[in-house]
């Protein structure tokens, strides 16, 4: 879920959290039932249409496969080869798509709200000995930390093209792990600030 929420008031703002979670599942599990490419093209204009109504916009809506772009492509060809035309058509489509929904989500849901919904499905835990809040926390903060290190891994790339240094895995991956650490460390920060950390 790579997307960072865009104020809103479409229908798709409005419900409630628990429901949109709910209704990416189902349509994430209907996305695995689908085998034609056909149907996985009505399905793509469904995506389309749900964009459109949430009005989040297209620079929005293209920020959450842009990351997919090279990793779909090597699916495309894998699949091509190992399967055929329409298996590779097929796993693209719905790896993009999920990626595409789940964007969604979190594009038309507030944080808190995320949050809020994940501790009150977790409420039986507290049986356990578990603490709803603190599950919750991490949950929500993994989902919204996935486009803070997506921005990270694109900063780092974009500094490597400007000073003209070819690919290399240690030269790109030194870096995005130092931007991840302090990241991690800030939030760190920002949650002992607020008390959270003894919660």
């Amino acid at each position: 879920m790579t997307g960072v929420y865009v104020p809103g008031d479409s229908l798709l703002h409005r419900l409630p959290a628990g429901a949109k979670l709910l209704g990416l599942a189902l349509l994430c599990t209907t996305l695995l039932l689908l085998g034609s490419p056909v149907w996985l093209g009505g399905f793509t204009v469904l995506v389309v249409l749900l964009y459109a109504v949430s009005g989040v916009g297209p620079a929005a809506a293209w920020a959450q496969v842009k990351p997919l772009r090279w990793f779909a492509a090597a699916l495309f060809a894998m699949q091509f080869v190992l399967v055929d035309l329409h298996g590779a058509v097929s796993s693209t489509l719905r790896l993009v798509l999920a990626v595409a929904l789940a964007g969604l989500v979190t594009l038309t849901t507030r944080f808190a709200d995320m949050m809020a919904c994940f501790e009150r499905r977790l409420a039986p835990l507290r049986l356990l000995g578990v603490d709803p809040f603190r599950v919750s926390l991490v949950l929500s903060l993994a989902v919204r930390s996935v486009p803070v290190i997506s921005a990270l891994a694109t900063r780092v790339r974009e500094a490597q093209q400007a000073r003209g240094v070819s690919w290399s895995v240690r030269a790109f991956a030194v870096p995005l792990v130092v931007g991840v650490l302090r990241h991690a460390d800030a939030m760190g920060e920002a949650m002992s600030a607020r008390g959270l950390d003894d919660h």
